[in-house]
């Protein structure tokens, strides 16, 4: 059975503190929890064991071990094809907007059913919200454009019944719209996420994972398995994450009296210079860049609001309400 290139005693890095992430695998508790697990563990030596990260099954074995033993989630599952993310980059992603909320709460984490959040581009494996349901109990709507992968989503909440009425699904019926048809103007969501689509082109998607596959991987690879890297939509769109992000920005002015905090990952630095440009056209209040990282990968969250302080102090102070009620 063939080794680990490079990421058998690597230990991540930079995580957001609260992640729980922290260092290396536990693979044995995790198997202690989901034995499932069992089967795609490779002893490296005596003392060291791991995964193969080129394995699809095996990557999404260690999904359902870790959302199940972090997280309480059972019976976790994609269809083949959709995309398996990494579940310590996504925890740090909801860590991060935590505290970006405390920012407009006088330094403190709201917690509870009162804090609503859209997940633009949910996906299949409904990550986002499994983990910021868990950690601080904020009500998520995930909203997608392949009713697959809502049917999917739908099916894990059927899973676990302590989620049911904590996360709700909603099909985008137009793939141009990004928030007309996932929130109404008179609704009010405390924050958005999501993970963009990155690629521009089929192809350069096909050639990334390629590069992905073969540096996890002793042999060489020269086909994509496609169940490795996810459908078409949730990889690459037409201009790629930089023209997603540019079009993002400019629908989100239309609703920038029913959201507190947009926000986005941003895979590639460069992208950054664009849409501060957007964000500036569009006259955004206040803009901020988050920077997170995982062992040698860098990424960040942009956000951006429309509102002033004075009308953050007033949304929070409603929210508060809410809560004593």
């Amino acid at each position: 059975m063939k080794h680990q290139k490079k990421r058998n005693s690597k230990e991540k890095s930079k995580l957001h503190p609260r992640n729980k992430h922290q260092g290396r695998y536990d693979l044995k508790e995790l198997c202690n929890t989901c034995p499932d697990l069992e089967p795609f563990i490779i002893s490296l030596d005596e003392y060291n064991e791991t995964i193969d990260f080129a394995d699809s099954n095996a990557v999404k074995m260690l999904n359902k071990a870790l959302l199940e033993h972090y997280y309480g989630v059972k019976n976790w599952s994609i269809p083949e094809n959709y995309l398996c993310p990494p579940i310590p980059g996504r925890a740090d992603y909801i860590h991060h907007i935590a505290d970006l909320l405390a920012s407009s709460n006088q330094g403190l984490i709201p917690k509870g059913k009162h804090i609503k959040v859209l997940d633009v581009g949910v996906g299949a494996n409904c990550v986002y919200p499994l983990i910021g349901n868990h950690e601080y109990e904020w009500l998520f709507t995930g909203v997608d454009v392949d009713a697959v992968a809502i049917q999917n989503a739908e099916q894990i909440i059927e899973a676990n019944p302590h989620l049911k009425g904590k996360i709700k699904f909603r099909l985008q019926a137009n793939v141009k719209d990004i928030f007309k048809g996932a929130m109404e103007k008179t609704e009010r969501f405390d924050l958005t996420v999501c993970n963009p689509p990155f690629y521009a082109s089929l192809e350069e998607a096909k050639n990334a994972t390629l590069k992905k596959l073969n540096n996890l991987s002793d042999e060489k690879v020269t086909q994509v398995k496609q169940n490795f890297g996810g459908q078409n939509r949730e990889l690459w769109c037409h201009g790629g994450e930089n023209k997603f992000v540019y079009e993002m920005i400019h629908q989100s002015k239309e609703f920038a009296n029913s959201c507190l905090w947009f926000s986005t990952l941003i895979s590639n630095k460069a992208h950054l210079k664009n849409a501060y440009a957007q964000l500036e056209k569009m006259e955004a209040a206040a803009v901020k860049t988050l920077p997170m990282g995982q062992g040698n990968k860098i990424s960040r969250v942009l956000a951006w609001t429309f509102l002033n302080p004075e009308q953050h102090k007033k949304w929070m102070s409603k929210e508060a309400a809410t809560v004593k009620s």
